[in-house]
This record gives structure tokens, C-alpha cells and sequence, in this order.
């Protein structure tokens, strides 16, 4: 297993990660394995890529596009060259 260190931790942070953990009856680095694995496990399992993208953006407002009509048919591109 890997190990990680995590530096300049505020104080305020370090010290309701140590109440969580004793609340939880764990250390406080078992506390932070199970905050990173439920927040990592819950993004990704959640939704699937275009979902999170638009979550992340859609706060922003979104833009209308004027799109020309096409004045021919579409061409089939030969990607084999």
C-alpha cells in the first residue's frame, strides 16, 4: 500500500479530523483513508463522464449558438489513408 503525507494542513481541519475520528472510534488516519475513499468512490461511481462535466459547468449559464444551416449534404471521411 501506498503512503501519503499531507503538508500545511490547517489546524481547524487537523482538529475535526481528530473529533471525527474519535467519534467514529478511529485513528485519524483511518478517518482520512474513509473520507478519500467515500468521496473518490462516490464522483466516479455516481455519473458517468458528460453528467459530471455538466454539474460541474452548468452553474455558469449556458450559451446559445446560431448554427448555419448546412447548404449540402454531409461527406463520408476515409480515415483508412
Amino acid at each position: 500500500m501506498a503512503s501519503l503525507t499531507i503538508r500545511n494542513l490547517d489546524d481547524q481541519i487537523k482538529e475535526r479530523l481528530r473529533i471525527e475520528a474519535a467519534h467514529n472510534g478511529h485513528s485519524m488516519e483511518e478517518e482520512a483513508r474513509l473520507i478519500l475513499r467515500r468521496a473518490l468512490t462516490k464522483s466516479l461511481n455516481d455519473q458517468d463522464l458528460a453528467s459530471r462535466i455538466h454539474s460541474r459547468f452548468a452553474g455558469l449559464g449556458g450559451v446559445e449558438l446560431d448554427l448555419p444551416e448546412r447548404k449540402e449534404p454531409g461527406r463520408l471521411v476515409d480515415l483508412g489513408q
